[in-house]
């Protein structure tokens, strides 16, 4: 189980490089953000939003704790 607030803030610090992502086991998409600068920095500040709203989940699909 992957800690809400420790994506949070991998997310905000190293989201361009899609950090948080391999964090909760998204590697291919955590690839994506690596090569692509978060998407742009459009998915980067998604995926800020989505954890702190709490509707970011893991690979297998469970909320972050």
């Amino acid at each position: 189980m992957k800690n809400k607030t420790t994506a949070l803030l991998l997310c905000i610090f190293l989201g361009g490089l899609g950090i948080h992502r391999f964090y909760v086991n998204k590697i291919g998409t955590g690839i994506i953000w690596l090569l692509t600068g978060g998407v742009f920095g459009i998915g980067w500040l998604v995926d800020i939003i989505m954890i702190a709203t709490g509707s970011f989940k893991d690979k297998e699909g469970k909320d972050l704790k």
